[in-house]
């Protein structure tokens, strides 16, 4: 299996435990101290994995029947032990009082091989904002 490969699998298997509702198993690729820049408030933070549990299992609890997410037509650049992954990443599910949601947003995943696996050590999600001074996050944008 190829490094590019290797990563995809990675990704693929951590949306899987996303769609299953399995935070074992979305925070398993993550490096101790992992800088994330995610959808959710802070700006930032180092992956702290008892504070993401918590936050993923409060996340779920916001969904009937569970969400999936899926990074489509991701580009993948490896050098070494550091590769970069990005593209539009899909979610989509029901979420409890307000109805279905089917929503792209950017994505960028930095991985770096340790002990011979590749672990997550930063991601970046983000939405494109209105540039009206809304200061709304664009989510009904779609990929072109």
């Amino acid at each position: 299996m190829s490094d590019s490969e290797a990563i995809l699998a990675t990704l693929r298997r951590q949306e899987d435990a996303v769609a299953k509702g399995d935070v074992g198993g979305v925070m398993a690729p993550i490096a101790d101290g992992a800088e994330m820049f995610d959808l959710p408030p802070p700006l930032r933070y180092a992956h702290d994995p008892a504070r993401v549990a918590d936050g993923l299992r409060d996340w779920f609890g916001t969904w009937e029947g569970g969400v999936t997410t899926r990074l489509e037509d991701p580009q993948v650049i490896v050098d070494g032990d550091v590769a970069v992954v990005f593209g539009p990443s899909r979610m989509r599910g029901i979420k409890t009082g307000a109805g279905p949601l089917d929503a792209w947003n950017r994505r960028t995943v930095v991985l770096r091989r340790m002990g011979g696996t590749w672990r997550i050590v930063h991601e970046h999600g983000s939405y494109p904002m209105a540039m009206d001074g809304s200061g709304r996050a664009m989510t009904e944008l779609v990929p072109e």
